[in-house]
Order: structure tokens, then C-alpha cells, then sequence
């Protein structure tokens, strides 16, 4: 398809409708914001999560810990579909002091068993080590594309409806101009 058959919409044209250069219009602004708009989303998101992601990286920090009591292996107690159980367990904190709290644990495991749990910068438990590098990068990207979707897919949705619009009007048009032309020819056709 040449480049004038593309841009017919924008050529002056003595059969070219208004809803044509409505229509014309509406493309161009449904591409500009869906592109321009969904790729600035996109890099704001995975931009935000990347941060975030190294944030976790810098504030996480490993310690060593003993279960206090057996975790049950049952996974109808207290479980998740990964196998893990709410497990009591005591850390010595960065002052010396003993602490205990609960975290995610391998279902089974008996009481004095030794396994790493992660703090905050405050010596909170949180429940996950911070995602690797890799892993990270890839969350980011994934975040970023499902911003750009989530721009692009209403601002084309939109563009869509109103495009539904002017079809209707046009063949309301067409409907009214055929009522004008067509007792004129009569029975011959």
C-alpha cells in the first residue's frame, strides 16, 4: 500500500466526508497515545520495580536461626501448595539479644534445626529473600510490558468505539442519500 492510499483521509478530496477527517484524526491521536503514553508508562513501571527490587537487595539481610518447635508435614495445617509451614524460630539480633517470630518454613523439619531466615534493616522477619538480579530484571520488563498493555489496549478500545461511531453515522448517510437516489431509477433496475 503506497503512502497516499494511507493518508487518503488527509488529502483534499471533493468525496472525502467530514467523518473522514474525523476518522483521519482519531488514528493519529489513538497511535500517538498508545504509543508515546504506553512506552513512557512501561519505563516509569520497570524503572519503579528495579528500584524497588534493589532496595530490597540493599535492606535484606541473612541470619542464622533454630526451629523452636517441629514444623508438622502435614499440609492441610497451616500450609501453602509449596510444601512451606508456618514455622516458630529464634535468631540472635545484631545487639546480642535472642528474638523469636514465625516464617514460612519446609514442612517436616524437626525442632534444632538450623536454616537461614532474612531481617530488615530494623531486624524484622520478612518472608522471602530478595529476588536475584536476573530474576529481578525480568519482573521489571514483565512489569513494563503489562503498563504498556495497560495503556495501549483502553486507549485503543477508545479509538475502536469512536471509529464504530462514525461507520454508524456514515451509513446513516448513506441510508438517507439511497432514500433521495433510489425511487429515481425507477423500476428498470
Amino acid at each position: 500500500m503506497s503512502t497516499t492510499q494511507r493518508l487518503w483521509r488527509w488529502r483534499s478530496n471533493p468525496l472525502r466526508r467530514r467523518e473522514d477527517v474525523f476518522e483521519a484524526w482519531i488514528v493519529l491521536v489513538v497511535w500517538v497515545l498508545a504509543v508515546a503514553g504506553g512506552a513512557l508508562a512501561g519505563l516509569v513501571t520497570a524503572r519503579a520495580a528495579e528500584d524497588e527490587y534493589a532496595e530490597q537487595r540493599a535492606h535484606r539481610h541473612a541470619v542464622r536461626a533454630v526451629l523452636v518447635s517441629d514444623a508438622p508435614r502435614d499440609l492441610t495445617v497451616d500450609g501453602s501448595p509449596d510444601g512451606r509451614v508456618q514455622g516458630s524460630v529464634r535468631w540472635a539480633a545484631p545487639d546480642g539479644t535472642s528474638r523469636t517470630g514465625h516464617t514460612p518454613v519446609d514442612g517436616g523439619l524437626k525442632a534444632g534445626a538450623r536454616l537461614t531466615v532474612w531481617l530488615d534493616d530494623r531486624g524484622r522477619l520478612v518472608l522471602s529473600q530478595p529476588p536475584g538480579r536476573v530474576r529481578s530484571d525480568v519482573e521489571a520488563a514483565l512489569f513494563g510490558a503489562a503498563a504498556v498493555l495497560a495503556v495501549a489496549v483502553p486507549v485503543f478500545g477508545a479509538g475502536a468505539v469512536a471509529r464504530a461511531q462514525l461507520d454508524r453515522r456514515r451509513m446513516a448517510h448513506w441510508d438517507q442519500e439511497w432514500g433521495l437516489v433510489g425511487p429515481r431509477w425507477g423500476p428498470k433496475t
